[in-house]
């Protein structure tokens, strides 16, 4: 929702399609409103007003403390002080005792008194209530006994509505600051998410399949001088991972891809194979939701690469087994295991595999599952990931 006000005029153009920014008030904004003073001052000029040296001298105070409580009470950093409230109660001595001392025109010092109370209090929702309450009464009560009740109403609802008005504009517009703010810190966490998925997507892609791709073309040298087909087999096998890199690539870079379990698991075979490492496959269960099989896919994709990368190992074997409401996926091999020293990245702790188990234990925990990894008695390294079943999404796919 966009922080603005209509700006005048129908079908006027302006910033963002005919609205334009709503702006804080200011101190220059409540400052206009001291001209309402202005009979008063004329009458003194005139000599119309009794003692006018103790009436000058109690206008220039209100106008000092009405204007240096509006600057304090509209500071950020000093408005929840003492301060702005010890100010609020000197000009409300000032303004009863001019009021009852001079009454008449004198009795406009309750308005602005009000407009200082409602910057001063307006996150004091009680007592800004009792404040406007007490100042109509007393402003009306004042009135009826000096003048009788002409005009009592009128000048009583003003100082009222004036301090709420005040406060609710302020209060608004403070408002509409946070909300703005809170926006662009949740567009900056929406970008760095997604900076984050990017990333994660990309590496395990990449990885992936620059595994795949030095190990067939290790194959490919190995062949050649024996068995050209077969050689030549390996080769467009590298073609075609090079193609399907680049298509998930694309479906990666604009957000489409989801992998695939069934795919990920043949990918695993062939890659098992090509490496001279037996691959031992099982999958058993009601079929998975989507969501899931697609979370599962990733782990499989970086389980089998780091079989191949790091662990030297004879045997590999995935078993998957799907539950009511559960699923567990669990990757086994007989090598040196993932996280040994030397074959851990740089920055890494031994025994975590890396940045990409890393990233994946992140995103099986945001669905609700677990990813845990480590050796595997004496010899070897397993890894192990659960998640629940999305009932709701095997709703929709049965549908």
């Amino acid at each position: 929702m966009e922080d603005t006000v209509v700006k005048g005029g129908r079908g006027r153009p302006g910033l963002l399609g005919g609205v334009r920014p709503m702006k804080r008030p200011t101190t220059a904004t409540f400052m206009p409103w001291l001209f309402i003073l202005t009979g008063d001052v004329v009458d003194l000029c005139r000599g119309k007003v009794a003692l006018p040296w103790l009436a000058a001298a109690g206008l220039v105070v209100f106008v000092a403390l009405y204007v240096t409580a509006v600057v304090v009470g509209l500071d950020e950093d000093r408005c929840t002080t003492p301060v702005p409230l010890v100010l609020l109660g000197g000009l409300t001595a000032v303004t009863y005792a001019m009021s009852i001392g001079y009454g008449g025109d004198w009795l406009l010092f309750f308005p602005l008194l009000s407009l200082a109370a409602g910057i001063v209090l307006r996150n004091r929702g009680r007592w800004l209530s009792v404040a406007m309450g007490g100042y109509g009464i007393t402003v009306g009560v004042v009135l009826s006994a000096q003048s009788g009740t002409e005009n009592v109403l009128a000048i009583a609802w003003g100082t009222s509505l004036s301090g709420l008005v005040a406060a609710a504009i302020l209060n608004l517009s403070e408002t509409v600051a946070q909300l703005r703010a809170t926006r662009e810190q949740l567009a900056h966490a929406a970008v760095e998410r997604e900076r984050l998925r990017f990333s994660r997507d990309l590496h395990d892609l990449l990885g992936h399949t620059m595994s795949v791709v030095v190990v067939k073309a290790e194959a490919v040298r190995r062949l050649a001088p024996r068995n050209l087909d077969a050689a030549l087999g390996q080769a467009a096998d590298i073609e075609a991972v090079g193609r399907q890199a680049l298509t998930e690539i694309r479906e990666a870079v604009t957000g489409y891809r989801e992998g695939s379990l069934a795919t990920e698991l043949d990918r695993a075979r062939s890659l098992l194979d090509a490496s001279g490492i037996t691959a031992d496959i099982r999958q058993s269960g009601p079929p998975l939701p989507p969501q899931t099989a697609a979370l599962l896919g990733w782990v499989v994709r970086e389980g089998v690469t780091n079989v191949v990368r790091h662990s030297g190992a004879a045997k590999c074997a995935i078993e998957v087994r799907g539950e009511p409401d559960r699923v567990h996926l669990e990757i086994s091999d007989d090598g040196r295991g993932v996280g040994s020293e030397a074959d851990t990245a740089p920055g890494t702790a031994p025994g975590t595999g890396g940045n990409g188990l890393k990233g994946l234990t992140e995103r099986l925990a945001a669905a609700g599952g677990s990813l845990t990894s480590g050796p595997d008695g004496r010899r070897g390294f397993r890894l192990v990931a659960e998640l629940p079943v999305d009932e709701n999404d095997e709703e929709e796919r049965a549908a």
